[in-house]
């Protein structure tokens, strides 16, 4: 046995604890114990919802990366050269310096240090975010040394605290559930998928497959079969732990008493800190809303300055990654109202096609031989686009008396999964134009990677 494959499971294991730790953010802390609030009585079907968007599609995402080749672009280009280029620009850019990197400092301030410091400026919100964004690009400077950053420091001690917190709060609570809020008492399970929708872990496993797949390779780990295995084993592992840790803070917010009061997962997890531990617990909870986000800020850091470097070479992965670090400092500090309007409308984008994306890729496999999947990937994509291109106009308002009656007829419109049925059709068609097409020979990278595995 080869000193690799005697460390190949180690190496799987903190791959993994490194995955899980730049997914679970703030978003990611907050969601689950509102959702035990509001959906009550229907927690169980609310939450295998929430875990079908805010675990499988992430999962699944990575394994797209993994079969299809080594990053985003590899990916996108099956949707045609516009698509393969914009798509993945547009992807990093809202999950990077333009949403999602802003969002960690922005929400790390006003969770974590305004409750315990009562600190309210703009002078102190600049002050926390440039150490904040100062620290997260140290640990993100050397890319081939993020496993060891969060994968064996960082990501254990998280895991700690947050088994602490649960676990003191489970042994204090008494708590019963609440009557189903009014998203939750018809239809729980589309509302629980909604939610999970909304962590936009979908979109960053597309962008976190790169950082994954490097530090497998980084790894001494050879290209091909034992590659996308161990990637794909990394991604089920940070799921299985991102499942059991949603479930364990919805529960929380099953059990925590009063649990009316609360309109925000922030304020019950904060009080139910503080409940079960008092003053140490609010510290506790404010250590885990810093982790959880500087650890997500490091992930997206290297995974957008990698991505932009080998878009442009010319310019190396240290200026992208202090560059992105600036913009996400400045937007931080005007706080998260900001950060959220500059990005919202372009959240909501990208969504659908990615995940029209993420499905073909999967379909693909299992029609190796058999169909090219050439019409199949652009319908299917450009469908989604176009749909949620309109969706998106609509919900700002631009020619909503136009716009509204061409999508409205389509189900789920008003769980905004409107696009799903014209995607699956625009699927359909395309797949019907492969199969009366001749089998293409030349087969890409990702399909050959995707039959060896």
């Amino acid at each position: 046995m080869t000193k690799l494959s005697k460390n190949l499971p180690l190496t799987i294991l903190v791959t993994a604890f490194m995955l899980f730790s730049m997914f679970f953010g703030a978003g990611n802390l907050i969601f689950p114990p509102m959702l035990g609030v509001e959906a009550g009585t229907n927690f169980t079907p609310a939450m295998i919802g929430f875990l079908g968007t805010g675990v499988l599609l992430p999962v699944l995402g990575i394994i797209a990366i993994a079969i299809s080749g080594d990053n985003l672009r590899d990916l996108a280009s099956r949707g045609g050269r516009i698509f393969g280029l914009v798509f993945p620009i547009i992807a990093y850019l809202s999950i990077g310096a333009f949403y999602a990197l802003p969002r960690t400092g922005a929400v790390s301030y006003e969770t974590a240090i305004q409750p315990l410091t009562g600190w309210d400026s703009l002078l102190a919100s600049g002050a926390f975010n440039l150490i904040f964004f100062g620290v997260a690009l140290g640990l993100a400077w050397n890319p081939t040394s993020i496993v060891n950053n969060l994968g064996k420091f960082l990501t254990p001690i998280l895991l700690v605290l947050l088994f602490l917190l649960v676990v003191i709060a489970v042994a204090t609570f008494d708590g019963t559930p609440l009557t189903p809020g009014e998203k939750y008492a018809d239809a729980p399970f589309a509302a629980g998928l909604l939610e999970g929708y909304l962590t936009m872990d979908s979109i960053a496993s597309l962008a976190f497959g790169i950082i994954v797949i490097s530090a497998l390779k980084n790894s001494a780990l050879p290209a091909g079969k034992p590659l996308v295995r161990s990637t794909i084993l990394a991604g089920l592992g940070a799921g299985l732990m991102l499942g059991v840790v949603y479930v364990a803070l919805g529960f929380i917010g099953q059990i925590i008493p009063d649990p009316g009061q609360y309109d925000n997962g922030a304020g019950l997890l904060a009080d139910a800190a503080n409940l079960a531990m008092g003053y140490p617990g609010q510290i506790i909870f404010g250590l885990i809303v810093l982790l959880a986000c500087l650890t997500t800020a490091v992930g997206l850091i290297a995974a957008t300055s990698e991505f932009f470097h080998l878009l442009v070479p010319a310019i190396s992965y240290k200026a992208w990654a202090i560059g992105f670090s600036l913009l996400s400092f400045a937007l931080a500090t005007q706080g998260l109202s900001t950060v959220l309007a500059v990005a919202a409308p372009v959240i909501g984008f990208i969504y659908p096609p990615a995940i029209a994306l993420i499905f073909v890729t999967l379909i693909q496999p299992l029609l190796y031989r058999k169909v090219n999947l050439f019409w199949t990937f652009r319908l299917s994509i450009w469908v989604a686009v176009l749909w949620s291109a309109l969706v998106t106009l609509n919900d700002l308002g631009w020619g909503s008396s136009v716009i509204e009656p061409l999508i409205s007829w389509s189900p789920m419109h008003d769980l905004s999964l409107g696009w799903v049925l014209p995607t699956v059709v625009g699927f359909i068609v395309g797949l019907l134009i492969d199969v009366a097409k001749p089998t293409d020979p030349a087969l890409s990278r990702g399909q050959r990677v995707a039959v060896s595995a």
